[in-house]
């Protein structure tokens, strides 16, 4: 697709729009080998060579966004040095470099964003925008309310007190409690952490909510591209 060569270079990273200009008007630009002066002037990054001061340049990446349902046994990083399967190995057609987006551990399935753009990530996943993460947990035995109350108002563990979770109870399905809870914060195995220490042993979990995304439509082990609205979304709460 064809745009203004200003912006190509621009998005590029070499200079800011308007020095892109007068590195044109300096006959420093050129396209397919031949010197372009004149501002306004089209190319297409992708079926042309463009370079500047003789070096040429890349076209921006196309930003990608994928929602990913994961399943138990497969690790939230891009490549596990113990050659375990990762999160990746669900996207074979990504066709770029993609990222989770914060992370799951093995024994944990559900909602995981993976993309390529990292200004997005860092917004989502900086500490004071708070975006808010559900789980469903399995639960041996039968739980309280009044262990409950304990996470609502905070719990302390090894790496300080946690803000106040959202806490229900769903069901008690025979020996287990099934139980919702939402946080804000992302610090490692948390959510685990925290049951452990109200002495509640957690036999199974899973994310069914993120940044007010959800599973539905997507099966274990299934992904879809998220919609531009949707990406729209997210961006509003990295405060972007």
């Amino acid at each position: 697709m064809e745009e203004r060569l200003q912006k190509i270079i621009s998005q590029a990273g070499i200079a800011s729009r308007r020095a892109s200009e007068k590195l044109i008007q300096a006959g420093r630009v050129s396209v397919d080998g031949k010197i372009v002066t004149e501002l306004g002037s089209k190319a297409d990054a992708v079926k042309q060579v463009i370079r500047v001061d003789g070096k040429p340049i890349g076209a921006s990446e196309q930003k990608v966004y994928f929602l990913l349902n994961k399943p138990k046994g497969y690790f939230s990083t891009v490549k596990d040095e113990r050659g375990r399967r990762t999160v990746l190995d669900l996207l074979p057609k990504a066709g770029h470099r993609v990222y989770p987006v914060g992370r799951l551990d093995g024994n944990t399935e559900g909602l995981l964003l993976i993309t390529n753009d990292g200004k997005l990530m860092n917004g989502l996943l900086h500490p004071c925008r708070e975006v808010e993460k559900t789980y469903v947990a399995k639960i041996a035995g039968m739980v309280t309310e009044e262990l409950l109350d304990r996470l609502r108002q905070g719990i302390c563990l090894e790496d300080g007190m946690t803000a106040p979770a959202r806490v229900r109870l769903l069901a008690r399905e025979g020996k287990l409690s099934r139980v919702e809870i939402t946080i804000h914060e992302g610090r490692n195995r948390q959510v685990r952490r925290m049951f452990a220490a109200i002495g509640c042993d957690v036999k199974s979990l899973r994310r069914i909510a993120f940044a007010g995304l959800s599973l539905e439509g997507v099966g274990r082990g299934q992904h879809r591209e998220l919609t531009g609205e949707e990406v729209a979304g997210l961006y509003h709460l990295a405060g972007l």
